[in-house]
């Protein structure tokens, strides 16, 4: 970096994922910048007053306030309106673009990001890139963009250089929507045969019309259980590789000053590459599976395979199924199981046991999940199940009850903070059975 492009004051990182933080803030220290890190909007507000940083680099999902009304609460605040702010995201959708730009963000950098992208985007942005020509603030422009209307603070060239850096992510995003549309294809002409197959037998009525219903709520499931394995996909293994690269970095970063920490960082880096290669095992299941209808499922089975595919170290995993109890649900309830017992061991750091057992309460059959870890506030159970819940833990909880749902499965946590987590599968009568 430059010397004339290093800021007199510090940059402020806004990220709630600390380990995204580090590499960042390494990244930064390696070109000369000083930074401070913040872990969600408002204390991002309160260190910029203090301090008035020279730049703002900023997550988007965060507890407590998200990066568009951090961006926006800075520019309505003259002391700090001058101070250029940079979103860091993954930009999956044009939308983001658009309301970053009304926010009032000078640019944006997309993860996963390399030094020479954020030297850049610090270096435009000092530098002015969105300002008009002449020095001044560039003129509103008014976008429609499915059907929304966005009040656009930004110079031609600024917009310019945003689309030309999503560019390469939005061809990659198409190639997987083709593919899922030749997934989507496939599986419609199976179930379309399905169909033809159940109308030319007819020898046992009632189970005719018992299938076909099934088979008509699959077709119409199809195209969401392709979008959600693809999601699957994309998120696990994203978020592995960045924590991948950041403890690379730092062990190389250390490897001379700090050689024990080093090795720790290199240690680290070894348990994500296991936990990365278990993901794509995983996956490869799936892909053996493919697309495929509802069937009912051994819920110990589907445990121990789970099981296999999990860290658990010195955890202690209990399985008090029933033998033979099975439940009907899509095939990637193996997912579902092992999501419960990933978020157990990521997110309770006071971790002994994980619990799985089985009730009834009236007519309702329940499997309940649980831990023995912190547990969940209690203004965040619902919450956690949400799309937009954090960068790390939200998506896959979201994905979990989406899943379910297929097949008219609920979940929700109802455990006790400070006592652990405990999630409860609530199944439809009609979708438990002990063979």
């Amino acid at each position: 970096m430059p010397e004339n492009a290093i800021p007199a004051g510090t940059i402020l990182v806004v990220e709630d994922s600390r380990t995204q933080a580090e590499y960042l803030g390494h990244i930064l220290k390696k070109g000369g910048f000083s930074y401070i890190l913040a872990e969600n909007g408002k204390a991002a507000l309160a260190m910029a007053a203090q301090e008035k940083p020279a730049i703002v680099l900023s997550d988007i999902l965060m507890p407590e306030m998200d990066g568009y009304e951090l961006c926006r609460t800075i520019r309505q605040n003259p002391d700090l309106a001058d101070i250029p702010v940079i979103m860091v995201t993954q930009l999956f959708d044009p939308a983001d673009v658009l309301k970053g730009l009304e926010a009032g963000a000078d640019n944006f950098i997309i993860k996963p990001f390399d030094q020479e992208t954020v030297f850049l985007r610090i270096s435009e942005a000092l530098h002015g890139r969105s300002r008009g020509e002449n020095g001044q603030a560039a003129p509103v422009m008014e976008v429609v963009f499915s059907g929304h209307r966005y009040a656009i603070h930004a110079s031609k060239l600024q917009i310019l250089t945003i689309l030309l850096s999503t560019y390469d992510l939005a061809i990659r995003k198409n190639a997987d929507l083709h593919e899922a549309q030749e997934r989507l294809l496939t599986m419609n002409e199976q179930l379309q045969q399905m169909v033809e197959e159940l109308q030319v037998a007819n020898e046992d009525l009632q189970l005719e019309n018992t299938t076909r219903e099934r088979v008509e709520r699959d077709l119409a499931q199809a195209n969401k259980k392709l979008q959600l394995m693809t999601s699957i996909t994309r998120h696990d293994l994203v978020n592995q590789l960045t924590v991948l690269q950041g403890y690379l970095e730092l062990a190389d970063m250390l490897e001379k000053t700090d050689p024990e920490k080093a090795g720790e960082y290199l240690r680290k880096s070894i348990a994500v590459v296991q936990k990365t290669t278990g993901t794509i095992q995983f996956t490869s299941e799936y892909q053996k599976i493919g697309v495929a209808s509802p069937v009912w499922h051994n819920v110990t089975a589907c445990i121990d395979t789970a099981q296999r595919y999990a860290t658990l170290g010195s955890i202690r995993l209990v399985n008090e199924i029933p033998a033979g109890a099975e439940i009907y649900a899509d095939p990637l309830i193996e997912k579902v199981i092992f999501n419960l017992i990933d978020n157990a061991i990521r997110y309770a750091s006071t971790l002994s046991t994980i619990r799985f057992w089985f009730r009834m309460e009236e007519s309702s059959p329940i499997i309940v999940c649980e831990d023995d870890g912190v547990g969940v506030p209690y203004d965040t159970k619902e919450r956690i199940f949400t799309y937009a819940y954090g960068t790390n833990t939200g998506m896959g909880l979201f994905l979990v009850r989406e899943i379910l749902s297929i097949t008219d499965i609920t979940i929700s946590e109802t455990g006790i903070p400070g006592k652990g987590a405990r999630f409860e599968i609530r199944l439809p009568p009609e979708g438990y059975r002990v063979a």
